[in-house]
């Protein structure tokens, strides 16, 4: 119980709870107030964000040759094939369920916000894209030439920014969602919304089950065996990550689980099992995908287009491959494609970090019980290629 008080989902339901409270009572110059300081610690968030990109995706491609493997190859490529069917098939259900969740945009009768006090503008060093496609560039440069010392100083730089996201990012996102939910009751755009993500979050974790579903037929079909035999052993490691909320202290619940499987491959197994936990988030890229369209029609009236969601999906897989180990790690991850691509705001921003932690946990054993039907496939394809 001491954990929970002190995790993030307990900070951010605090932090949303006392916004909401000072929202409802706030005068105009006390918003007036909240409104400068959520601006301010928004411009802190999107200034970090070129910098996860970088510090994650640069140092994740490039350490590639250490381990370069076709297994490893496949792994990668499963994984990111896994991540982004998650998200194309949560946006199918974005598009067929999100208009029946009776969302009333109610923007007309909002109360108008004050201006703020000051305006303090931090940019960020460069775009989203240059930077993903800097990272990308670098990573594959420093892969082709083994060079060591480059290697060295991304994955120095990688530590680097994590320390930025763990000590200064994490720390102010519960201040950011606090005014932002203020800022949003002041308006009264709130009030009559909160169940319709109660009704996303269900939507979700049925969405999570579906897809493990489709993973452990596919590896079945791949492998000529009962799938059954791997995913009737992942109870104990599902139950861990719901309660843990992190990849990291589920590995050795879920390599236990994975032993007692007699049909994978005992050096498959030691070998995918850790590396899915870091690379395998289909669980994650199915939730913030469904939950970026539902936060859409509550806060703009509308869902984004195919042809943007589309391009957020195949950008999605490629920040899940290379998301932080932190909590909401996707989401912050992809802060980047959330604002340029989808064109969200501060609301946008904050409701989504929200949301996306109460389902936190379930996303992440999600994540953990479809990488035994990766290391299905994977002694599928290592058998019938002799490795």
């Amino acid at each position: 119980m001491k954990k929970f008080f002190k995790s993030l989902i307990f900070k951010l339901l605090v932090a949303v709870a006392i916004g909401l409270v000072i929202g409802f009572i706030s005068t105009e110059p006390v918003i007036n107030v909240i409104n400068t300081i959520k601006y301010v610690l928004g411009q802190i968030i999107y200034f970090a964000v070129p910098l996860i990109i970088i510090g994650f995706i640069a140092p994740a491609i490039a350490q590639l040759r250490n381990n370069a493997s076709k297994l490893l190859g496949y792994a990668l490529l499963i994984s990111y094939l896994s991540s982004i069917g998650a998200g194309f098939m949560s946006t199918i259900g974005g598009y067929t369920l999100v208009p029946k969740l009776n969302i009333v945009n109610n923007t007309g009768g909002l109360k108008k916000l004050p201006e703020m006090i000051f305006k303090l503008d931090i940019p960020p060093i460069m775009s989203v894209m240059s930077a993903l496609f800097f990272s990308i560039f670098i990573g594959l440069a420093t892969a082709w030439t083994k060079s060591e010392l480059t290697e060295k100083l991304l994955v120095e730089f990688q530590n680097i920014v994590l320390q930025i996201v763990s000590k200064i990012i994490i720390p102010i996102i519960p201040l950011f969602i606090t005014s932002t939910f203020a800022t949003l009751a002041y308006q009264g755009s709130i009030t009559t919304q909160l169940p319709i993500f109660l009704k996303a979050i269900v939507i979700v974790i049925i969405g999570h089950f579906i897809w493990l579903t489709v993973l452990y037929s596919i590896a079945g079909a791949m492998s000529g065996k009962n799938p059954a035999r791997v995913f009737k052993y992942y109870g104990p490691a599902y139950l861990t990550a719901v309660g843990t909320m992190s990849s990291a202290a589920t590995l050795p619940v879920a390599l236990d689980c994975a032993k007692k499987s007699d049909v994978l491959r005992d050096d498959i197994r030691d070998f995918t099992i850790p590396l899915c936990a870091n690379i395998h988030l289909c669980g994650s890229a199915l939730t913030e995908t469904f939950l970026v369209m539902t936060v859409s029609q509550v806060l703009y009236g509308k869902l984004p287009s195919v042809s943007t969601m589309v391009l957020f999906v195949f950008l999605l897989g490629i920040f899940a491959v290379g998301a932080p180990g932190v909590p909401g790690g996707t989401v912050m991850a992809s802060l980047g494609i959330i604002t340029g691509v989808l064109g969200f705001n501060d609301e946008g921003v904050a409701l989504l970090i929200t949301i996306y932690a109460l389902q936190d946990s379930f996303g992440t054993a999600c994540n953990i019980t479809g990488d035994g039907a990766i290391a299905l496939m994977l002694t599928a394809i290592a058998d019938k290629k002799g490795m």
